[in-house]
Order: structure tokens, then sequence, then C-alpha cells
């Protein structure tokens, strides 16, 4: 039985800077680890380290394996071909759910030009802390073994007719006849059994599976419609005919970045908004650049992370000054990044400048391990300039997309949130909901309309509500 602690590590060239974040963070949280390299961005052969993971696995000497290259598909493929191991491409947490809770997939492939360090991150630590127990599934599974074992009994059908010397020019055209005829009868014995399940018409009219339903009826059957508080530790928000779910009032504190912004804020309230998080154990403080190493000291021994703005609160800064900002901040102690747009700039269609300005910040929060958040100032944008920002963003690899600044003519609108939450649906992307919520039903409206953060200046009004509502129920 291996250790269940134990996780193989590998990668190519193009992923060994992502394969070193990992294992860093591996190491972090308490895990061993196997490295089976490379050690550098020297060229070398994918499937040769896709290969090493995957036997580490198969073997039983590593739990489950984590394979890097630039896309990821190349690994897998090599991967896959290890009697035993089921690798999966994953490129979001939903990907990285279903992989395990539905195929028990024991190794991951990542992509290093798809995704960026924090997204990787979460998605390792989603794929390790899933598991597959349903019944279905694991017969399923089974199923997937049995195609290994139907393969190997092709070769052994085969290799009578091959020496040690000879290859397949060894075959006659009736042993490729022979061979052909078989493989035939086994996918046709597969699609006969999988067939009729391929469709199933539900009571409702649509068409759905074990996993998702399509019709938008049956929420309980959407994954997407749990909200994921990726960086919160709620799994799961259940919502049943618009009733609130159980799990948000005790956990809502830890979907709260604490903010303080007002240009005349001192260093006494940047002390006392630190307390405060520490206190209430808020996600985040979210304060100005210049106060950063003062909320670090703070906040040194606490869970609570520091959080920034950038190009704060305009947008119209040059992208060069916006990444120098970013890296400066992540050196003070800052852990994640609120950068503003250049709203001109995308007014004008100017997509290209957008993109860039995102994505220079989006690279120096990657090299420094933080997470970046897009603030796209919805209130001054229309909705098709809404959903361009988000598809920059989304193209730029950043970790969330965000409302507002707080300072434009309004703040957040659940409106805004959903339209959001559509542009970046199953990408890993968040949204983070700011500006004008000040209410526990304010951060609930949001909640539902598919926000995975929120930014509230009134983050203690807002816990008292639901903790006196948890006990009230």
């Amino acid at each position: 039985m291996s250790n269940p602690l134990i996780i193989a590590v590998g990668a190519d060239h193009g992923g060994y800077p992502l394969k070193e974040t990992i294992r860093n963070f591996l190491t972090k949280e308490g895990y061993q680890l196997i490295d089976c390299g490379t050690d550098s961005t020297a060229a070398v052969d994918y499937p040769v380290f896709a290969a090493k993971v995957a036997r580490k696995v198969a073997s039983g000497a590593a739990r489950f394996g984590v394979i890097v290259d630039g896309a990821g598909i190349g690994s897998s493929m090599a991967a896959n071909k290890i009697h035993g191991v089921r690798a999966a491409l994953c490129y979001d947490l939903s990907s990285a759910n279903n992989a395990r809770e539905h195929n028990d997939a024991n190794v991951l492939t990542l992509g290093s030009g798809l995704i960026g360090s924090s997204l990787a991150q979460q998605i390792v630590k989603k794929f390790i802390t899933t598991d597959c127990t349903e019944e279905r599934h694991l017969k399923r599974v089974a199923m997937i073994n049995d195609l290994q074992t139907e393969k190997g009994n092709i070769e052994k059908m085969v290799s009578p007719v091959k020496t040690e010397d000879q290859g397949l020019a060894s075959l006659t055209d009736q042993d490729i006849l022979r061979i052909a005829e078989r493989v035939s009868q086994l996918v046709q014995s597969r699609a006969g059994n999988i067939a009729p399940n391929l469709q199933q018409v539900s009571q409702h009219g649509h068409q759905d599976s074990d996993m998702v339903c399509h019709c938008g009826v049956c929420a309980e059957r959407q994954p997407d419609t749990y909200r994921k508080f990726m960086d919160f530790g709620v799994e799961r928000l259940g919502l049943h005919d618009g009733t609130d779910a159980a799990s948000v009032p005790e956990d809502i504190a830890r979907c709260i970045d604490h903010t303080i912004l007002k240009p005349d804020a001192t260093e006494a309230d940047i002390i006392t908004l630190c307390a405060e998080a520490d206190e209430f154990q808020f996600a985040t403080v979210c304060i100005s650049p210049s106060y950063v190493p003062l909320a670090a000291k703070q906040l040194e021994h606490s869970k609570v992370k520091v959080c920034t703005v950038v190009g704060f609160p305009s947008g119209a800064h040059h992208p060069t000054i916006k990444a120098m900002e970013t890296r400066r901040a992540i050196r003070d102690g800052a852990e994640e990044i609120d950068m503003v747009i250049n709203i001109g700039a995308l007014k004008s269609g100017n997509d290209e400048l957008v993109y860039r300005d995102i994505r220079m910040v989006v690279e120096a929060c990657e090299d420094g391990g933080a997470t970046s958040k897009v603030i796209i100032e919805a209130a001054l944008l229309t909705d098709d300039e809404k959903v361009r920002a988000c598809t920059l963003a989304k193209k730029a690899r950043a970790d969330f997309v965000k409302t507002s600044t707080g300072f434009g003519p309004h703040g957040a609108t659940a409106a805004d949130v959903a339209l959001m939450a559509r542009t970046v649906a199953n990408t890993g992307i968040g949204v983070k909901a700011a500006g004008g919520i000040r209410s526990f039903e304010d951060a609930q409206d949001m909640i539902k309309a598919g926000a995975t953060r929120i930014g509230a200046s009134a983050g203690i009004a807002i816990v008292k509500k639901a903790r006196s509502i948890t006990m009230s129920n």
C-alpha cells in the first residue's frame, strides 16, 4: 500500500519553473515528495520524465503524480501508456475535481503555458484532497482498468508471431487483419454497453448525466451553481429554491477582504484594521501600497493575508509602472494584488493595450507567488465592455476579476457579478464583488450571483449579523 503523503513530481524544461513552485508548495503543505526531474531549463524530452513519474505511481512508491510541461497534453499521453496509471490534464478546479471524484485519476498533468502558479497550486491541492467514493464512479474506473487488461491480451495474442529481434514488420497480412478484427469487436462491445447511457431525459425534458444538468432547472445537479470559495476553504455552497445556504453564515468571514482605502487613512487606522481582521479571521486586509510593510508586520503571525491595490483608482497608469508597483508591493509583503485596468483604453477599443496592461501585472504576481485580481470598474462600462474586460483578464491568466474600486459612480451589483461570472465560467477565475456592500444581505446577494470574494469595509457588521443568524437557527 502506497503512502498517501508521498507525491511524485516531474517536468520537462518548459515546466521546470512551475514544477519547482509546486514542489515548494507541497513541501510546505507537509507532503513527502519524489522529484523525478528535470532539474533545469535545459532542453529535455517530456516523455522521459512523464514515464518516471507514472512508474512511481504505478509501482506504489507514490500515491499521486504531478507532471508539468508546456501544454500538459504530451505528458498525459505518455503517462497513460504506463499500466495502472490514469493521468488527467487539468486546467481549472472543476476539471481537477472531476478527474478525481469521477475518474479516480492518480496522475495530474499541467500546462505551464496555460495556467499561472497560483491557480496551479489550487488545482494540485484540489486533486490530491478529493476522493473517488461513489459506487457508480468506481464501477466506471474498473471499466477503464479493464481496457488495459484487454490491451495486454491483444499483445499476448500477437506475441507468438514475433521473435526477439523482429518488430511489426514481421507481421503477415493475416496477422494484421486478425488484430484489426479483434479490436473492432472490443470497441463494438464497449459501445453497446455505453450507448444506452449516453443520453437520459428527465421529467424536466432535458438532457443530463450524473455530473451536470444542462437545462438550468435542477440546480442541485449542476456543480457550477455551487459557488466555489477557492481561497476561503469552503468547498461548496448549496442553494435550493432561493433559500439561504447554511454554510454561508459560519464561513462568510473567510470570504471577506477587510478594506480601508480612503486617502486619509492613518497608521493607527491600519493597525486597527489588521487587529480586526485577525480577530474575525478575514481572508485579507486590503490597504494602499504605502501601508503594505506595516500591515505585513502586524499580521506576521496571522493567517490573514495582505492585499493591496495597483494603478488605483483611475487605472490610467503606464503598464510598466503598474508592474513595478506590483513587484514592490510583493517585496513589501503583499500576497494579493488588485489592479485597475486602463478603463479609457478599453472604451477606446484598444484591447491590446488593456491585455498588455493586465498581463504585465499578472506576470509580476506569478513571479512573486501572489494572487492577481483585475478591477474592471463595471459602473463605467457597458455590458459589452464588461465582457471584453473579463475576457482579456481571462486571456492574461488573472486569478480574479473584480467589479469596482469603490471610488466609481457605484459599487457592485448582482447583475454585474452574474455577467462577470458567466464570462469567466469554468476557467478557475474567481469573481470579487466590491463597493457598496454594507450588509449580510448584500453579501448574500453577491454570492448567489456568482461572487467568490467579497470586498467590504463593513466586514465586522456583516460577520456579526451572520453569526447572529447562525445562533438563532
